[in-house]
């Protein structure tokens, strides 16, 4: 399924992608540097009755979140991560297996470790501003 969308649009937009796919743990978000990842995972969040949001892990790696919807949250940005092995070092392989949700930001260096199935997204931005989402 594919959303086009503008940025003041996007609660609306979150709440049919989770309506859609809430049934997967496993999310992963592709898309280029800046185009709306990190964005699209804290209005999930918020969607999600998280109220202590941080900003992106990128330096962290792992932001770990209760919500009273969906109970224990991870939130991973693995754009620092070099390769496979740094994954397993840092405890992803734990975190996928843990059945709680999971969205991931930069997850090639983790498809050796996703289950057969999960929901990816893709965010592409569009010449005319708006973004295009495809789940």
């Amino acid at each position: 399924m594919q959303i086009e969308y503008q940025l003041n649009e996007i609660e609306r937009v979150v709440q049919q992608v989770w309506d859609a796919k809430k049934q997967y743990k496993i999310w992963t978000f592709n898309a280029s540097m800046g185009v709306g990842k990190t964005t699209f995972i804290n209005t999930l969040c918020k969607y999600l009755a998280i109220e202590e949001l941080s900003n992106s892990p990128t330096f962290s790696i792992i932001n770990e979140y209760f919500s009273t919807k969906a109970g224990t949250v991870f939130h991973l940005d693995l754009y620092r991560l070099k390769d496979e092995q740094e994954v397993l070092d840092v405890g992803i392989e734990d975190i996928i297996n843990s059945n709680n949700y999971c969205f991931i930001e930069w997850p090639d260096k983790t498809t050796f470790l996703l289950p057969d199935e999960y929901c990816n997204i893709e965010i592409e931005l569009l010449e005319n501003g708006n973004r295009k989402i495809t789940f």
